[in-house]
């Protein structure tokens, strides 16, 4: 009789638990899967519904001082939970790699991005000297990264947040492993890098039978490569089986829900104006239809914001006095305006200059030319006392809100610090306008005494949110603001913010590679490539008549939430009709004058050069 063979990943019945004063807590209730070889499964959830926590017990990653972890863990026929740590180290990076959410955090700040990817290779595959620079430079051309041998002894902290997760992901398949854990590897990636990064792991579990255990809250990533899903909802596994059957069909009702709260491309085809999402209730199943309709922008007065001719570029420094040889043309030419209630969306891959538009408005980055109007006033010639109560006017929301937070303020004193600040409020009745500002985000009012680690990714944004509302801002610029956050959570603090615009007239910069949730919020979308602005008009003319090659591209590259439209996707992104310039340039580079054609009324589209 022939002999099963084992899977070539497999958990049984896995606890995790953690010290919480001197108690045992357990976050991981029984949890059992296993992975073949070639296979993928993906693990999806919310935020605390212990996904991260099961990788990172089965890579051995957990505090032995403050977390206990039982059941079985094993690669092949090899039990990884009874392994030593000097084994085990033998394994991670080689047998089993892993992709974290954040990789700046993951990154060493002090080694450059070629010297931690050839460590690796040192490390389990022997190679030494220029033969790892060499491999770790097609490693970064393999993901993507654009002019990967210039960029080879660059540092983690000058690559975007798209770029730096190529990095990782480039890192983690250097040993070609058997299994790679890839924890939301693609949350900090366009559309189109994400669907190449996607074509990439599946290219090589086709040549080496690499299994993948992907973590995820985006359910058109798990429909387009998960084999499997299992779905993990307060530490239990609710429900798994194959991704077609539970896209199709749905038991429980958490993982209703979750798909309920999915943003689809395309549903909202023909409507002028954006529209919150209808809910659905974890616990009962039933639906939840918000109560609000969001507003359509004002055009009877003059914008919020007007930005004409906007121009921002970073010099760069070679050799040992630091002499500039050359520029990086990161904005070149940008030109806009928002009204109020109004919603524009930048969209664009990693590097195209989003969010350098969005800190060049804001202060945050200098820009080298053009002018930037908040409410008619021209902000590079106020004076120095009249900028600062200006400012307050816009407000930026971050993509990531802990960091955004100080952890040894209380949330309390972080939203009441600005209005002090601005004159806004006094000692005496500051309280109350927290509580105030707390109530508009659908926050209680008791919970400004806790402090940022107490509360969950979507809590801490919503806290940003009552900071920023408390200085009666009339521009909020979202910078990739829910884009770390699961669909559940994302699709609360979208609602929340199409709410407050219909009730305070709020406009809003909403910055993002997620083009499904764009279509959700924003009325007009600008869609960027290489630092320029190459499509613009309203969301409905640019999502269903994109006149622009690169307009194009990002939009079949969007993973679709559904298993059986896998089959009639194209197996690769292509730039087919695109010039594929560089930003970086040589001190004497003129840039040539680029013009625009109207293609609709409000939809212009950039003229080839």
């Amino acid at each position: 009789m022939d002999r099963i063979p084992e899977p070539l990943l497999s958990v049984a019945d896995l606890r995790v638990s953690f010290r919480v004063q001197d108690a045992w807590r357990e976050v991981v209730h029984g949890v059992s899967f296993h992975l073949e070889a070639g296979e993928t499964l993906a693990i999806v959830g919310e935020s605390g519904s212990g996904k991260s926590v099961t990788a990172l017990a089965i890579m051995r990653l957990l505090s032995s001082d403050q977390s206990r972890t039982e059941g079985r863990v094993a690669l092949g026929s090899q039990e990884l939970t009874s392994l030593s740590e000097r084994s085990m180290q033998a394994i991670r990076g080689n047998r089993i790699s892993m992709v974290f959410q954040e990789p700046m955090t993951s990154l060493n700040p002090v080694l450059s991005v070629g010297y931690q990817i050839a460590e690796a290779l040192r490390q389990h595959r022997g190679l030494t000297g220029r033969a790892a620079l060499e491999e770790a430079v097609r490693l970064l051309d393999r993901v993507h990264v654009p002019s990967a041998r210039g960029r080879i002894k660059d540092y983690p902290q000058q690559f975007s947040g798209g770029m730096r997760q190529r990095v990782m992901i480039a890192m983690a398949l250097a040993c070609q492993p058997d299994v790679l854990i890839a924890d939301e590897p693609t949350t900090a990636l366009d559309v189109t890098i994400q669907a190449q990064i996607l074509e990439l792991i599946k290219e090589l579990q086709a040549d080496t039978g690499m299994a993948a255990l992907f973590i995820t809250h985006d359910m058109g990533v798990v429909a387009e490569i998960a084999d499997r899903t299992l779905v993990m909802y307060q530490g239990h596994a609710v429900e798994a089986g194959s991704t077609e059957h539970i896209f199709k069909a749905p038991q429980h009702a958490y993982t209703r829900a979750l798909l309920a709260a999915v943003p689809r491309l395309g549903d909202l085809k023909g409507k002028p104006q954006p529209e919150p999402f209808n809910l659905v209730d974890t616990a009962t199943g039933q639906t939840q239809t918000p109560t609000f309709e969001a507003s359509l922008p004002r055009n009877d007065v003059p914008p919020v914001l007007a930005v004409r001719g906007l121009t921002t570029r970073f010099d760069v420094r070679d050799g040992l006095f630091g002499r500039i040889s050359a520029r990086v043309h990161a904005v070149e030419n940008v030109s806009f305006t928002i009204q109020p209630g109004e919603t524009l969306a930048l969209v664009g891959e990693s590097g195209s200059g989003k969010s350098t538009i969005g800190r060049s408005i804001i202060g945050l980055v200098p820009p080298t030319s053009g002018s930037i109007e908040l409410e008619g006033q021209d902000i590079s010639r106020q004076p120095r006392t009249a900028l600062a109560a200006l400012r307050r006017r816009m407000q930026i929301l971050f993509q990531d809100p802990y960091a955004s937070l100080d952890p040894r303020q209380t949330i309390g004193q972080a939203i009441a610090e600005p209005l002090l600040f601005h004159g806004l409020s006094d000692r005496s009745s500051v309280a109350d306008q927290v509580a105030g500002a707390l109530r508009k985000v659908s926050l209680d009012p008791d919970m400004a005494s806790r402090y940022p680690h107490e509360f969950s990714g979507g809590q801490r944004q919503r806290v940003c949110l009552a900071r920023i509302l408390g200085l009666q801002p009339s521009l909020i610029i979202a910078d990739e603001s829910v884009s770390a956050l699961d669909v559940s959570v994302k699709a609360r603090i979208i609602n929340l913010m199409l709410q407050l615009q219909a009730e305070l007239g709020l406009a809003y910069l909403f910055i993002s590679h997620d083009l499904a949730t764009v279509e959700r919020i924003s009325h007009r979308i600008a869609v960027m490539y290489l630092g320029e602005i190459v499509e613009i008009g309203l969301r409905d003319a640019v999502l269903n008549n994109p006149q622009h090659p690169y307009t194009r591209q990002l939009l079949s590259a969007v993973p679709v939430p559904d298993p059986a439209y896998r089959r009639h996707r194209a197996t690769a992104i292509d730039r087919v009709g695109m010039d594929l310039r560089t930003q970086r340039h040589p001190l004497s580079y003129v840039t040539p004058d680029r013009t625009y054609r109207n293609v609709a009324p409000d939809h212009m589209v950039l003229a080839p050069a």
